[in-house]
């Protein structure tokens, strides 16, 4: 998921007679972090105050199979993922949020564009093929650790999104291929059954992404370790805070904010006039990095205590919690059923 700015204007889509569906997937691969709700939440939050538009938010716990996790961690992996995008403010009537495992027709999908997807089409996947460098690297079989999860991936999520018939799909860099593949597959089945049975979704593209650097200074990612908790309490939050890599200038000696970690997370959470003013001290003098991290800390614990109350709220409550993803999966499983019945007639099914 990036940060996406919607292309067509309200007037137009107001005017349409269906609303414009947005679809866009997460992995449960650990809770989420700062990085991942500014780059990617936040943006999303923000296009779902259109109502004009639904929003299909799918827990790719499918996808995550093809690292074969532990069938209790992923279980709990998802429901407090579903809980983090909820309490992110994506608990709204437009949004729907449904685990990928728990809408059939989108396997089915899956089964169906396997018998239209070429080869070679999965030889030139991204990720495939970086699973064969990275043997041929390390002097082992290229083929060494691929399964036919991975192999597959990008059919699996082309029938994530025609299955759901989707519109627009927030892409950034890394995941274009997906769409693009989405894009062929459509097409082709146009050329061997029905023309038009399948929806041609549009990249939602973002101007620009937001990311926010992470604890050493380098693009905050989990992968890194250098990820600050989205939800973590007050007290884990100040001493992940207190982590930050900083240079050894004195508080006296101007510092240029343009390059800082701890000010680029400020700009991200605080509001301008506090970012005004840090900024001004930074330039003349007079402000230590001790007092910029305290500063930091008050205001992402500002930003994010109704999220983590929320959160909080919903992890206590499972039957609010599934409630929730009762409605969201009964919206997407009547959607992609749909889609699935509508192609597999045409398939001569």
């Amino acid at each position: 998921m990036t940060h996406t700015t919607a292309q067509p204007g309200r007037a137009s889509r107001a005017a349409t007679a269906r609303p414009t569906v947005t679809l866009t997937g997460v992995q449960p691969t650990g809770d989420l972090h700062l990085g991942n709700y500014i780059g990617a939440i936040r943006p999303l939050v923000d296009l779902a105050v259109d109502l004009t538009r639904d929003v299909y938010v799918f827990i790719a716990d499918l996808h995550a199979l093809n690292s074969r996790p532990d069938p209790a961690v992923l279980r709990e992996r998802s429901r407090r993922l579903v809980a983090a995008l909820l309490a992110c403010g994506l608990d709204r009537p437009n949004v729907h949020v449904y685990r990928q495992s728990r809408v059939p027709a989108v396997a089915g999908m899956a089964a169906l564009l396997n018998n239209l997807t070429a080869k070679g089409l999965l030889n030139r996947a991204h990720a495939y093929k970086a699973a064969v460098a990275a043997n041929v690297a390390a002097g082992r079989d290229p083929e060494h650790g691929v399964n036919m999860g991975l192999y597959s991936y990008p059919v699996l999520m082309a029938a994530d999104i025609l299955a759901l018939d989707a519109d627009e799909v927030p892409v950034g860099a890394d995941q274009a291929q997906h769409l693009e593949i989405a894009v062929d597959l459509a097409q082709q089945f146009s050329r061997s059954y029905r023309p038009g049975a399948l929806r041609e979704p549009r990249a939602l593209i973002a101007q620009t992404t937001a990311t926010l650097p992470g604890l050493d200074g380098r693009k905050m990612s989990k992968s890194y370790g250098n990820a600050i908790s989205l939800m973590a309490e007050p007290d884990d939050m100040r001493k992940q805070i207190r982590r930050i890599v900083t240079d050894s200038t004195p508080p006296a000696q101007p510092k240029d904010p343009d390059t800082c970690t701890l000010v680029a997370l400020l700009r991200a959470f605080a509001d301008p006039e506090t970012v005004a003013a840090v900024e001004e001290r930074y330039r003349t003098g007079g402000i230590g990095y001790g007092e910029v991290k305290a500063r930091l800390a008050d205001a992402i614990d500002a930003h994010l205590a109704p999220m983590r109350n929320r959160y909080r709220r919903l992890l206590t409550d499972p039957a609010e919690l599934d409630a929730r993803l009762a409605n969201g999966e009964q919206h997407a499983c009547q959607r992609a059923d749909r889609t699935l019945a509508r192609i597999g007639v045409a398939m001569g099914l």
